[in-house]
């Protein structure tokens, strides 16, 4: 996964729910930003409440996966890192989490070794295995509920790949699990 510095813990952020972009519906770029990002990300949903979990149990607390692509207005993150500001408007803006249909996490052999990528216009851009995360499912799971409760339904963007970019009018993205396409959807 990329790093952008050295972090002994997950960096976190949060999405209101708001910016949840489901059903294959169409991604409008903002007009506050010139360079909106793609950064495909497993996707786990949370299926019972938790807080405290020890990671050896995080397993249990999610049933259904799926791959999404975490939006992001750079050109806004970088003015707010420079600023020393928290950066919920470069990430957490309407429609910036885009997620496919959910699957059964049984319907992959290992949560631990799993494809997935990102197609733009047909042509691959992204791709990445959960067995190179810098932090896997279960211990990002078992960190986050130190500090939150986990509900039922709560969505966990677990970390990008290399490869991040822009996307423009008119693309058209398709991300998949595995060989499985779970999300598709244009670019207005």
């Amino acid at each position: 996964m990329e790093r952008t510095f050295e972090s002994k813990e997950p960096v976190l952020f949060m999405k209101p729910d708001t910016a949840l972009l489901k059903g294959d519906r169409p991604f409008f770029l903002p007009d506050f930003s010139e360079e909106i990002h793609y950064e495909t990300e497993l996707v786990v949903k949370i299926n019972r409440l938790g807080k405290n979990i020890v990671e050896r149990f995080a397993c249990r607390y999610y049933d259904e996966i799926t791959v999404g692509i975490d939006f992001t207005a750079r050109d806004l993150q970088r003015k707010q890192k420079e600023l020393g500001l928290p950066w919920e408007i470069a990430k957490g803006f309407d429609n910036s989490a885009a997620i496919g249909k959910f699957i059964s996490k049984s319907e992959v052999p290992d949560i631990r070794n799993v494809d997935f990528r990102l197609d733009i216009n047909n042509q691959t851009v992204q791709r990445g295995n959960t067995k190179e995360m810098i932090y896997p499912v279960d211990k990002i799971i078992s960190y986050i509920s130190r500090f939150f409760t986990l509900k039922i339904g709560d969505l966990i963007f677990t970390g990008t790949p290399a490869g991040i970019g822009p996307v423009a009018i008119d693309d058209h993205l398709q991300g998949y699990l595995e060989d499985r396409k779970l999300l598709d959807f244009h670019v207005r």
